[in-house]
């Protein structure tokens, strides 16, 4: 079984941009030309230096590898998982939009 990469582009979800809003229905076509699911997926979220405990919440049975920016203000984590369908994968990316600074990619 392969990983899937994820998109590494920004969805759009982050609050407070200057991004075109998320097209649900885009994404969602999208996941489900990528690959076939039940599929292993990568989530990557950026998100300001002590709110990783944030994106944690959101996966309390998976491990977040996290990575601190050169400068120290930001974190990027990322998780890994395996996800049953399109639908889940953005019910994660949602709930994660709730996050003060997130940037999801």
């Amino acid at each position: 079984m392969s990983i899937d990469m994820g998109f590494f582009l920004s969805i759009g979800l982050e609050r407070n941009t200057m991004q075109k809003p998320f097209n649900k229905t885009n994404f969602k076509e999208k996941l489900e030309a990528h690959g076939d699911f039940p599929m292993l997926y990568m989530f990557k979220f950026i998100v300001p230096n002590g709110q990783e405990s944030e994106v944690a919440a959101i996966f309390p049975k998976n491990e977040l590898t996290i990575k601190p920016s050169s400068g120290g203000k930001y974190i990027s984590t990322t998780i890994q998982m395996m996800v049953q369908s399109a639908d889940e994968v953005i019910s994660y990316y949602e709930r994660a939009s709730n996050i003060e600074g997130v940037i999801s990619l």
